[in-house]
């Protein structure tokens, strides 16, 4: 079994689809298929459904995609462990992101790290499940690091990071009677129509446990995908939102009031317990960058 012939398998397991699997590793795609061939005839396993239109993981595949891409990532750490230069970190690390991370800088933090690692391929991937998806995909191997905003225990048997806290605000139409108030209580939107994320998004898994934590459990009315986009749903008279203060988007026809409750969102990193190199120096990379107030857990 040739490392080559995993790096094939992974990349045609995460593009699902051997013409842009051989364009990420730099080959030819007559080169990638007799890749995988020989994988599938030392392993005795058939690896990949194949169709005119569509590639797909085998439950065989299934199982030997994480494991691959754990002997890929111990090689990346075995070429580090000798490369020159104390420094110098190769490897890919694919990064878990969610959307409304623009306040954090994140191109110019990425960036530097690039500058500092310039060994260090990076790959974004996001996931609709949101916070809940990135710890899975992390868990699974479908990426290396993610932020969440979920809390530790939400994460079991990862390692987690604490990045940054918020509080929450409670956000109300212009009209609406607690508009002008200086805070909002769970308590006081207990019957309000709430515009919120999906299930699974870590800023609503919070904000639900606020409003658990009072008692009350307003119904979930409409959904947006984009924490930035509630601010408008709530100004257009969807109902109201819960939102964290850093992830807040001004929008006209709509107030933020701090939320009354002791649960506040937090960012944070999620890896594996024992992270490849590349992946480590990024998570210290993003600490150094966005600050921490916990150590790992």
């Amino acid at each position: 079994m040739e490392t080559r012939q995993l790096e094939y398998f992974v990349a045609v397991a995460e593009e699902l689809s051997f013409t842009r699997a051989a364009a990420r590793v730099f080959a030819v795609q007559s080169s990638v298929s007799a890749g995988v061939r020989a994988l599938e005839t030392e392993l005795g396993a058939r690896l990949f459904e194949r169709t005119k239109r569509a590639v797909a993981l085998t439950s065989q595949g299934e199982a030997l995609l994480p494991r691959a891409r754990a002997v890929l990532d111990a090689v990346d750490e075995a070429r580090a462990a000798v490369a020159p230069g104390p420094h110098l970190v190769r490897g890919t690390v694919r990064l878990g992101v969610f959307t409304n991370l623009g306040y954090l800088g994140l191109p110019r933090v990425l960036a530097a790290f690039r500058e500092r690692h310039p060994g260090v391929e990076l790959r974004l991937t996001p996931s609709p499940a949101g916070s809940t998806g990135l710890g899975e995909d992390v868990r699974r191997g479908v990426v290396d690091v993610a932020f969440t905003g979920l809390d530790p225990q939400d994460h079991p048997g990862l390692r987690y990071t604490r990045l940054t806290s918020a509080t929450f605000v409670a956000v109300l139409p212009a009209g609406h009677a607690r508009a002008g108030a200086a805070s909002v209580a769970p308590g006081d939107l207990a019957d309000e129509r709430v515009v919120t994320t999906p299930r699974g998004f870590g800023n609503r898994v919070v904000a639900e446990r606020a409003f658990a934590h009072a008692g009350v459990a307003p119904r979930a009315d409409t959904e947006v995908a984009d924490v930035g986009d509630l601010p408008a749903f709530v100004a257009a008279g969807f109902g109201v939102a819960v939102v964290p203060a850093d992830m807040y988007e001004p929008a006209d026809g709509a107030v933020a009031v701090p939320l009354d409750a002791p649960e506040a969102w937090s960012l944070g990193l999620v890896t594996r317990p024992h992270p490849s190199a590349a992946a480590a120096a990024l998570v210290a990379g993003l600490v150094h960058a966005l600050g921490s107030s916990s150590a790992p857990r």
